[in-house]
């Protein structure tokens, strides 16, 4: 019992931490003030330790706050695409507000980072290598498998 609650007491920092810092760097001693104020948030009966009930009552909590910032976002989004404030949304609001599809680079860029002879062609073997070396770049340990953790990092390059 003692495990399950120091796992969900765990999984719920880590959630309020994460919702609370979206994206932002946060320093170790922040983190820790958020998980402590969340624990202490969840311990209704002060005793030090949280039970299941309180486990499920602050979970409950979480989900409230993680619906009404959704419906509020979702509002806010309603309201910026209804131009003409009529409570409905057409189709015409909607298309409007629907962004461009670019490529992130032209033909002729992808042919110069991929064409490693300068041929003016792709070939497979080139195309794989290219790859391949993306694949080698993000797994940091050269373990042949690229986890969740080595992704991260790579996306924000």
């Amino acid at each position: 019992m003692a495990r399950f609650q120091i796992l969900a007491c765990a999984a719920l920092a880590l959630g309020a931490a994460a919702s609370a810092q979206q994206a932002k760097p946060i320093s170790r001693v922040d983190y820790l003030k958020v998980i402590d104020g969340h624990f202490a948030t969840a311990d209704t009966n002060h005793d030090g330790y949280l039970s299941k009930a309180e486990l499920v009552a602050q979970q409950g909590r979480d989900v409230e706050t993680v619906r009404a910032n959704i419906n509020k976002q979702l509002t806010e989004k309603f309201n910026q695409l209804d131009t003409n404030h009529d409570g409905k949304l057409s189709l015409q609001e909607f298309l409007a507000n629907v962004g461009t599809i670019k490529s992130g680079e032209n033909a002729d860029q992808t042919l110069a980072r991929l064409d490693a002879n300068h041929d003016g062609r792709i070939s497979a073997a080139e195309f794989h290598d290219s790859e391949a070396a993306k694949f080698n770049r993000v797994d940091a340990n050269h373990d042949g498998v690229v986890t969740p953790q080595e992704q991260q990092p790579a996306g924000r390059k």
